[in-house]
């Protein structure tokens, strides 16, 4: 059984001198009383209760005096100071992993002669011999195989002498990233977003927000990422902010004390984690409200925007790209958009929505392998292999041989006169190699026909699409630290582009046609393919992880354009319905459904027509529940009971006889008062009784005294009667954060309804008629 409601704490009346000593069980000197187990769930209404109590004592006792008052004044402001020290601590954190990662990725290629800790691009900024069209190029960068003997710079030999110069730092920044995490800190793999979702529902995962987790997380997020794996860091540093906030809570009584005030400081994390990610601190504070948290009351979301916009003034402050921004792969577009580019754009939703499906489907296959078969026993050769197949595939194909967050970069840019990019070359171009201009004299117009070059890069990227999909597939999941956005968005932006370029293509060629008339107008682009791009992306990323407004809002945050956010708006939602059509889970429900966490989603409604009775146990071919009574049993008795069950707590009633509910006391509470008790009151032994009353019954003479554990049970337990329709106990459940209420008929109890029970009920249900149970 389950705790689910507040306690009411009372103190034990005073003895007279020479009476046995009785302690205050309650007492702050008693440790563990009102903690809970590793893998259990808080009690939502009973922190609350606790929270609402210290306020009030603080508030009436700020009344009488000015040093009271001033601790009220700074426990007032140390919630505002935490989110101060979160933003901060998380921003460094982030910049520092940026310029990391940045730098060890430039290093699988070469390394710079007037200094090894500059990375290719700052190495080439301070050379004089760097020209605006091969500015990647200058004498102070070498790659490996350049400063080999005997290699040629140009060649089969130097391609290949390069290729296993690549393929060797990946393995070995695979092989340390894993190693790391197995070895100091297992539960630094993964994204930690679907874990953070559980841990803010109320569940207790001890050490997955500590420090060693935090530190291991850290470094290998920079050797993940480093490593080529086609995964992004901005999933992980959502975790990462967490580890950060449940750290600073322990220099802050009232968080530390208090499990539910801690997860509200989780929240506003969360936001922080987004804004760092993206540099979007308005959408981080959404996207924490829509996808991860729990209880989100009004001072949380004041709270994460202040935290979300001290991380983001940080990361600012930090510079890791050097282009005073706060992403690689900012961009700014003018060019407006047609009407008429609303059904390509609604397109890319449909293919993000088809692609969410796959993925969350095919990436839960191969996770599900992974967890029954041999393969989870080997998770380091499944990461080096991985790496192996991903290094030696990606590396004949520029578009997958850069970092996923370049090619986003790549992909959103918009083609200026000087870029030298293969995606801008168009005749007509004047930064094109081509050199032909007869097309824009044809037709007298801005507009610009593809050359040879663009239709190589096409024939690139559509390797690329396929390769990302199923690459992308493989490496959610493994024991390294993963991150999904981006590649979702790198999967969004490959088929953006392509379809942005085919449209601006069939504009030019048919620009003297009614439906594309208007759109090329003189020294204008018809079409901006980098916008595709753009709105192809978000529609990968709501696909997979159904977000909506936040996605649209950081998307817009990205762009800073206004004008853009109808065709996001219609590529986001086109992108969730066609996705819910095929799968109503986004990727981290269908991992915290296949890791089996107590997670009770909010946006599912249930409408099935059963009752309390049909779900409580114990059922008819169950034992009897097990129950303490208020008087009669003795030490050795409820102590047996403890060992003999794994239940999380007992009710409490008048007699066997009767079941006359009392109340209810939590199995953690019960053990450590009797602990607690043999240790420090005189006389207890194995038979002397124990009492959940506040007067004592006559007991005979001799016999060892009673011990007394009234002020543990809580005297008001959440309680439902037989008839209740399960759609209002879901609902209860689901608001007050409940573990288990206990099911009574005329004040006798009869059985509990624990928040496992709920979900294995709503699974069966919904196995049994998925249409007619579960609506979003």
């Amino acid at each position: 059984h389950l705790t689910c409601a507040s306690l009411h704490f009372t103190s034990t009346n005073s003895l007279p001198n020479n009476s046995p000593k009785l302690i205050d069980l309650m007492d702050d000197t008693v440790p563990g009383i009102g903690t809970y187990e590793d893998f259990n769930t808080i009690d939502w209404v009973r922190e609350k209760s606790k929270d609402r109590d210290r306020h009030r004592e603080i508030t009436n006792k700020s009344k009488h005096s000015t040093v009271a008052l001033l601790f009220s004044i700074s426990d007032a402001f140390s919630g505002w100071l935490l989110m101060l020290l979160i933003g901060l601590m998380s921003g460094a954190l982030a910049g520092g992993i940026d310029i990391a990662a940045h730098w060890m990725t430039d290093l699988k290629e070469g390394v710079c002669l007037n200094g090894f800790w500059f990375n290719h691009e700052h190495c080439c900024w301070a050379s004089n011999e760097t020209t605006f069209q091969e500015r990647d190029k200058c004498p102070q960068w070498k790659s490996w195989a350049e400063l080999m003997d005997g290699v040629s710079e140009v060649g089969s030999e130097y391609y290949t002498c390069n290729h296993f110069i690549i393929m060797f730092w990946a393995l070995l920044f695979a092989f340390l990233a894993v190693i790391l995490v197995r070895a100091f800190a297992p539960y630094a793999c993964g994204s930690g977003i679907p874990e953070i979702k559980t841990i803010l529902s109320g569940f207790i995962i001890r050490g997955y927000l500590g420090k060693w987790t935090l530190i291991i997380k850290t470094i290998t997020l920079v050797l993940a990422v480093s490593s080529g794996l086609s995964l992004g860091k901005e999933g992980p540093l959502v975790h990462v902010a967490c580890c950060c906030a449940n750290i600073l809570c322990h220099f802050f009584t009232k968080y530390r004390r208090n499990e539910a005030k801690r997860r509200e400081v989780l929240s506003a994390a969360s936001a922080v984690g987004v804004s760092v990610a993206f540099g979007a601190p308005i959408g981080g504070v959404l996207f924490s409200l829509e996808e991860v948290s729990y209880y989100f009351p009004l001072k949380t979301l004041w709270r994460s925007f202040f935290a979300a916009l001290v991380a983001a003034f940080t990361l600012r402050y930090i510079n890791p790209f050097g282009n005073s921004r706060l992403v690689l792969f900012y961009v700014e577009f003018h060019t407006p958009w047609h009407l008429l580019e609303l059904i390509p754009f609604v397109l890319l939703g449909i293919f993000g929505g088809l692609w969410g499906a796959f993925f969350i489907h095919a990436n839960i296959a191969w996770c599900r392998l992974r967890k029954n078969t041999r393969l989870g026993h080997y998770p380091v050769i499944e990461v080096l292999v991985v790496t192996l197949l991903t290094a030696l595939l990606a590396f004949p194909n520029e578009y997958t041989r850069m970092s996923s967050s370049e090619l986003i970069s790549e992909l959103f840019n918009d083609c200026g006169l000087l870029d030298s990019s293969k995606l801008c070359d168009y005749t007509g171009n004047s930064g094109s190699t081509s050199g032909s201009v007869n097309a824009t004299a044809a037709n007298g117009l801005g507009a610009r026909l593809a050359g040879p070059k663009l239709y190589t890069a096409m024939w690139q990227l559509a390797l690329a699409l396929a390769f990302k999909m199923f690459i992308t597939v493989a490496t959610f999941g493994m024991k390294v630290p993963s991150g999904l956005f981006i590649p979702s968005m790198a999967v969004g932006a490959i088929a953006g582009r392509l379809l942005g370029v085919g449209m601006e293509q069939l504009a030019v060629h048919n620009h003297e046609r009614d439906i594309f008339r208007g759109w090329c107008s003189p020294g204008a682009d018809c079409i901006t393919p980098g916008l595709y791009a753009m709105v192809g992306a978000a529609a990968c990323l709501g696909g997979v992880t159904r977000m909506t407004v936040s996605l649209v809002v950081i998307m817009f945050e990205l762009t800073g354009g206004l004008e853009y956010i109808v065709p996001l708006m219609a590529a986001a939602m086109t992108s969730k319905w066609v996705a819910d059509a095929l799968s109503r889970e986004s990727i981290y429900e269908a991992h915290i459904r296949l890791n089996g966490y107590p997670f009770l989603e909010a946006k599912e409604e249930f409408r099935h027509k059963t009752l309390a009775t049909d779900v409580m146990r114990p059922r008819r071919s169950d034992p009897p529940l097990s129950v303490l009574t208020q008087s009669g049993m003795t030490v050795e008795e409820v102590e047996r009971l403890i060992s003999d069950t794994t239940y999380s707590g007992f009710p409490v009633v008048i007699s066997q006889l009767s079941q006359r509910l009392v109340g209810f006391v939590l199995r953690r509470d019960l053990f450590i008062s009797l602990e607690n008790a043999r240790r420090h009151q005189d006389g207890v032994v194995s038979v002397s009784a124990v009492l959940f009353t506040e007067c004592e019954s006559p007991a005979s003479p001799g016999a060892p005294p009673a011990v007394k554990l009234r002020s543990i049970l809580d005297l008001s337990p959440f309680t439902v009667t037989v008839h209740t329709s399960m759609e209002i106990v879901v609902d209860i459940f689901r608001k007050l954060g409940l573990r288990q209420c206990l099911v009574i008929q005329n004040g006798r109890l009869l059985g509990i309804i624990t928040k496992k029970d709920i979900l294995k009920h709503m699974a069966q249900m919904a196995n049994r008629d998925p249409e007619s149970i579960l609506f979003n």
